[in-house]
């Protein structure tokens, strides 16, 4: 399997069946545009199919793990709908190739994590953060619903309360926090961060495959049934994005302000 064509991310393949995905170029924050939203979705079916690949490490660059989708990806759903239904139809994939990708996935988050790049932060199957990490679901400060991943997986992390608390304010949450709620597997210092992965990653690539996979498996049923509930909160993001409060959003993000949302809603 041959992963050059990738352009957004680098597949480097280590010992024992172990790849590391590097999203970004170096020495930037990570960030999605249309095609590499598009790449985030695709590549967890190759990973799948490769019979070389045991363990996945995801990480980013030095200044963070992901910043997100451009303001021009942003921008082209809230303005033409064929691009929110593109886009609708990538992070439905996102979500469900992870889900049913059968190789294990560690993530190593550093620095901020937003958007696809969180979601993909958390449905790793087993999430290791720096302590001064900073992860931050920021749906609802862009004025669309918490859509892409959050609905399927944050209740289950860290429980209802947390998750509504969270989402709805679209707060930051430190590395340290996200361990202390349930949100992420572990947290280290920064500088233990790849080390501990790998160190992981090597276990598990030493261990019994078929065991590790039918676990995931059979684990990541709790996923697949919340489902119907991933489908609404992602056809309700995708619905906000033709909406005036995403508009005012994506203003105010361009403008450095504070976004004056509408005061009333027809919901």
């Amino acid at each position: 399997m041959n992963y050059d064509h990738y352009t957004s991310f680098s597949v480097v393949r280590h010992e024992a069946g172990i790849v590391e995905m590097i999203l970004g170029a170096d020495g930037r924050l990570p960030v999605a545009d249309a095609a590499g939203h598009g790449e985030l979705a695709e590549i967890w079916r190759d990973f799948d199919k490769d019979p070389d690949v045991s363990v996945i490490v995801v990480r980013g660059q030095a200044k963070g793990f992901s910043g997100g989708g451009t303001l021009e990806l942003v921008a082209a759903m809230a303005d033409d709908f064929e691009h929110r239904a593109r886009v609708w139809r990538e992070a439905r994939d996102i979500v469900y190739n992870m889900i049913n990708c059968s190789k294990i996935v560690i993530s190593a988050i550093n620095g901020p994590a937003v958007g696809g790049g969180l979601a993909v932060a958390l449905l790793a199957d087993i999430s290791i953060a720096a302590k001064d990490a900073r992860l931050i679901d920021g749906h609802t400060r862009l004025g669309v619903a918490a859509g892409d991943h959050a609905a399927i997986i944050w209740p289950l992390l860290c429980g209802m309360a947390k998750a509504k608390l969270h989402l709805l304010l679209s707060d930051e949450i430190s590395g340290e926090e996200a361990e202390r709620i349930g949100l992420v597997s572990k947290t280290v210092d920064a500088a233990e961060l790849l080390p501990t992965a790998f160190e992981i990653a090597r276990k598990l690539a030493a261990g019994p495959q078929s065991a590790l996979r039918w676990t995931k498996y059979s684990l990541n049923n709790w996923l697949r049934q919340a489902g119907p509930i991933f489908d609404n909160s992602l056809a309700l993001e995708m619905l906000g994005f033709g909406g005036a409060e995403v508009r005012e959003g994506l203003a105010a993000v361009r403008e450095r302000r504070t976004p004056d949302f509408p005061k009333t809603s027809p919901v």
